[in-house]
């Protein structure tokens, strides 16, 4: 049994694959190399350049590797960006998903695992945020994956097909061993600008709101280790080849901390200190987003290992300082080049 993963050379997608590989799985990749890289997978693994809206590729793919279950995390991922150019918002990811889905039915795969978001909610009225609370989201990239949503559901109904929508929470970290991590440049996770700027790279990180009716007045998250997130995705898969229903379900830990609580998290386990700049709220930014992770933990076979905000932050700028030291050792290169 093969699975093909979209985006698999991604953040997310690559410590799938990686833990998928290292559980014996055969998986293919289609990733269109936008935000992903070729480097971050394992040896072996096929890679097919290319857009998950390809149906050509997409069909290709499934017929020539025997896919029978796909795990789909292409996609565009950034709110504001969403808020500037909604139009882009629904084509990634939206219209992607249904030309994928269209593969998927005409070539018979079963399995169909989604990568949506908590931004789904938008504001909830009650936190922790369970999966049945109402959707509201306030972005076109919440809105974008909650359309996506609603057309697995229905496609699902007419044709047989299972699925697990797992809602993200806030992703963070990197793989404990510091293989593979976030890279990408200008990238908007708050781990990830924080320890940008403990390592020198940013010179100061900006927050985003600081009079939410919250403890301290900045936004409250549920950060999830990129691992346990993958382990997730395991689970789910083994859930479905179980004959499991159809199901949606977070992804979070069910705790929450404050925007200025994880800058300070940075700080401890750094050492280092760096500036912080106040700046106001930003259109589509969520208030207080934790999971209510009750459905997952008795519908899975899955136990997080990394629910810890400092071990998060350590492997995260873990990675960050081997990005740092790789850059660094890359510009003596490139000036005599």
């Amino acid at each position: 049994m093969t699975v093909l993963l979209t985006g698999g050379a991604g953040y997310i997608g690559s410590h799938m694959v990686h833990a998928l590989v290292e559980a014996g799985e055969r998986v293919v990749v289609i990733d269109n190399l936008s935000t992903g890289f070729s480097a971050f997978l394992p040896e072996g693994v096929p890679l097919f350049i290319g857009d998950a809206a390809d149906e050509n590729l997409v069909e290709g793919v499934i017929t020539a590797h025997g896919v029978e279950s796909i795990i789909h995390f292409a996609g565009s991922v950034v709110v504001p960006d969403s808020m500037r150019d909604p139009l882009a918002y629904y084509r990634n990811n939206t219209m992607t998903t249904r030309s994928l889905l269209n593969a998927a039915v005409k070539c018979g795969v079963g399995r169909f695992i989604f990568s949506s978001t908590a931004a789904v909610y938008g504001n909830p009225d009650q936190v922790p945020v369970s999966e049945h609370a109402l959707t509201r989201p306030l972005s076109p990239y919440g809105s974008s994956k909650l359309m996506t949503e609603i057309m697995l559901h229905d496609v699902a109904s007419a044709h047989g097909m299972n699925y697990v929508v797992l809602r993200y929470f806030n992703v963070a970290g990197a793989d404990p061993l510091a293989r593979i991590g976030l890279a990408t440049v200008g990238a908007t996770h708050l781990v990830k600008i924080a320890v940008e700027a403990a390592t020198g790279q940013r010179a100061k990180i900006d927050v985003f709101g600081t009079d939410y009716p919250t403890p301290d007045g900045s936004c409250i998250r549920d950060f999830i280790h990129v691992s346990d997130l993958a382990q997730a995705h395991r689970a789910a898969l083994s859930y479905l080849r179980g004959n499991g229903g159809s199901v949606t379900l977070n992804c979070g830990y069910g705790r929450g901390y404050s925007v200025l609580e994880t800058i300070e998290a940075v700080r401890r386990v750094s050492g280092r200190t760096f500036a912080v700049q106040y700046a106001p709220r930003r259109p589509g930014d969520i208030m207080t987003m934790v999971a209510d992770t009750s459905r997952i933990r008795t519908t899975l076979d899955w136990a997080p290992q990394y629910d810890d905000l400092e071990t998060i932050v350590a492997h995260a700028l873990a990675w960050e300082e081997k990005l740092f030291r790789e850059r660094q050792d890359e510009m003596p290169h490139a000036a005599s080049a």
